[in-house]
């Protein structure tokens, strides 16, 4: 599978080109699922509420949603993907055309990784990770997926007292350019997430994964990666996860902008979740369905074309259900920015003094139902704001 090309994304519009770009561009939700949910996950506080399944019965349940509009899994290696299940997955996507888009090297799991994967102290544990991370980019790179998601949930801390805390980053970000110069022309898609299971993670927040894609990147050496880095291509982006951003306090359409900026938004991971709190993995437009059509809106703004990646923990309801739920949810999100008046709110973001009120009142009724008794917007703005009406 080519690079995707990103660079699009950071592209600067006046006013003008903005409101064209939102007139003419249309987000287009494609979807794909970690095949890890699939199955019920260990919980530190009940039993799980349904039977565990193989791979094979996943499999099964997500040829069902190629109708619905699923069109792509992704997995960790080596214990969902590996080379001795690798006919079954081959065999899988041929024939039900549902791609696999990404390999994802599991970092967190293994007792070995206690104290950090890539950026252990210990040498013999580290070399450990960053082989893995080379073996799931092999196998990303041999499977024609578009990326390898990142995430270091085990590389972090809880009492910061004594650690040498930059040589702990420069340890994670020089396994991730090594994993990278061995498997060159295969790009990473780095997931922050701000606590859990360690106390504090390292690069927990959307800019940290963004200075840390300018740290990577600095470091690669491979021809390939050099070359590729030259034509203003990023290898090292993201996957920001609603659910995480809002873990950390996060701003959905805030966070999401820094990578778009500078093309680094490779995939995005979708769920809902209260703010702050544990990590819920509810489905979509459960909680703080605003935050999630700022979210999309942003995407619009700045020509998003990736996946909606869904990653969620339907723990009381059954899988398929929670991700046709999930889909829908984002459909009809994009159906309501698609359709706004778009030239109307760049005028007013763009000249908020003299639109003051504009866009809370349009916005409120865009969500209001059509049989709504709410009076015409201009009732609603003070006399200078009615008059531009």
């Amino acid at each position: 599978m080519p690079l995707r090309d990103l660079r699009a994304q950071a592209q600067p519009r006046s006013k003008d080109a903005m409101i064209r770009h939102l007139n003419s561009f249309e987000l287009k939700p494609r979807f794909t699922a970690g095949i890890w949910f699939f199955s019920p996950a260990n919980s530190r506080f009940h039993g799980k509420y349904k039977p565990d399944l193989p791979i094979e019965g996943r499999l099964e349940i997500a040829a069902t949603l190629k109708g619905y509009g699923l069109e792509g899994l992704e997995a960790h290696y080596p214990n969902e993907i590996n080379e001795e299940n690798l006919d079954l997955w081959q065999s899988f996507t041929k024939s039900t055309g549902i791609r696999l888009i990404t390999v994802i090297p599991l970092l967190f799991y293994d007792p070995e990784f206690e104290f950090g994967s890539l950026s252990n102290p210990d040498g013999q544990t580290r070399r450990k990770a960053i082989e893995r991370t080379v073996h799931a980019l092999q196998l990303s790179k041999a499977l024609d997926c578009d990326f390898s998601v990142v995430w270091p949930g085990i590389d972090g801390y809880e009492n910061p007292f004594g650690i040498d805390l930059a040589a702990m980053r420069h340890r994670f970000a020089s396994g991730l350019a090594a994993a990278m110069d061995a498997v060159p022309g295969v790009r990473i898609a780095f997931e922050p997430k701000p606590y859990e299971p360690r106390g504090r993670i390292l690069y927990s927040l959307t800019p940290e994964g963004v200075l840390l894609g300018q740290q990577v990147e600095s470091m690669l050496e491979h021809k390939e990666n050099v070359d590729l880095l030259a034509q203003g291509h990023r290898l090292m982006c993201m996957n920001p996860e609603i659910g995480h951003l809002l873990m950390g306090f996060e701003d959905v359409s805030y966070a999401l902008s820094w990578p778009l900026s500078e093309g680094r938004l490779a995939h995005t991971h979708w769920n809902s979740q209260p703010l702050g709190n544990y990590d819920q993995d509810l489905n979509v437009g459960l909680v703080a369905p605003e935050q999630m059509e700022s979210g999309l809106y942003m995407l619009k703004m700045h020509g998003y074309k990736g996946y909606f990646g869904l990653d969620i923990n339907p723990e009381r309801m059954p899988v398929d259900v929670a991700l046709k739920i999930s889909m829908d949810a984002i459909r009809a999100g994009c159906d309501r920015i698609n359709n706004l008046d778009h030239a109307r709110i760049i005028e007013a973001t763009r000249s908020p003094a003299d639109h003051r009120g504009w866009r809370e009142a349009y916005l409120l009724r865009t969500r209001a139902p059509h049989y709504s008794s709410l009076p015409p917007i201009a009732s609603t703005l003070a006399t200078a704001e009615r008059t531009r009406l």
